[in-house]
């Protein structure tokens, strides 16, 4: 049994420090790059890719809306020649510092607002596919699993990834409970490790009011700016290795 395990990174900015890029790039199988979109320098966001090179982890873009100041997880209505074009640019941004690095973009996974936006609405989504295509139509798209753009995606040609989350609630609907709500963001590292062992072995999981309900996970995410990111990371692959599963990048290095 294989799942890949990723966390969003090279969102520090200047002087302003997020996450823990070093230690986290040690655990993961894939790191999603910020573009300098939501968060992200580019010279923080080279040494990350630099040492995700170094460290054999796949490298993707993730897309953002233009929000620096709310780190992208506002929502925005963005017409479609602009989603697009900002997505082009933001990819290939990511391509040019990996290049640089020693290594490639293999996919493309949306951040905040945008990433949870596009998941139910075919509008902003195809606009993200299309920018998607008009650069690269090899590049994956990372989804959040069970979402109406998996269909859309596929049906343009683009290769999907399912994706859960580690640290996060979710509703019995498969949605992510909204971070505005009480218990959105799981911190005991035990109890989340827990949880992603049974959603790979058996494709389920605990939803907010107790249900249960079937997920797919070709990835798992652990989000990197969340208060012992590093730890919870470290505990979910010390546990699902043991239970013999194997962490690897669902895209060639």
């Amino acid at each position: 049994m294989i799942v890949d395990l990723n966390s969003d990174l090279g969102e520090s900015f200047g002087a302003w420090r997020m996450g823990d890029d070093a230690r986290m790039l040690d655990i993961v199988s894939s790191a999603n790059i910020a573009c300098g979109f939501h968060a992200g320098d580019p010279a923080g966001i080279l040494k990350t890719l630099q040492s995700a090179k170094a460290k054999g982890v796949a490298v993707g873009a993730h897309v953002s809306y233009p929000d620096l100041v709310g780190f992208g997880r506002r929502n925005m209505d963005v017409g479609s020649a602009d989603l697009k074009a900002d997505v082009i640019y933001q990819i290939g941004a990511i391509m040019g510092l990996a290049q640089a690095a020693g290594t490639r973009v293999t996919y493309v996974k949306p951040h905040g607002a945008l990433y949870n936006t596009i998941a139910q609405d075919k509008h902003q989504a195809q606009a993200v596919i299309d920018g998607m295509l008009a650069i690269n139509p090899k590049l994956a798209l990372v989804v959040l699993a069970g979402a109406p753009l998996i269909e859309w995606a596929t049906a343009s040609g683009l290769q999907t990834v399912s994706e859960v989350f580690a640290d996060r609630a979710y509703l019995p609907d498969g949605q992510l409970v909204p971070r505005s709500r009480e218990g959105s963001v799981l911190h005991d590292p035990r109890e989340v490790a827990a949880r992603m062992l049974r959603l790979v072995k058996d494709g389920t999981v605990q939803a907010i009011d107790g249900s249960m309900i079937r997920l797919k996970a070709d990835s798992i995410c652990v989000h990197g700016d969340s208060p012992g990111a590093v730890a919870m990371a470290g505990e979910l692959r010390k546990l699902l290795e043991n239970s013999g599963v194997a962490i690897r990048p669902f895209a060639a290095v």
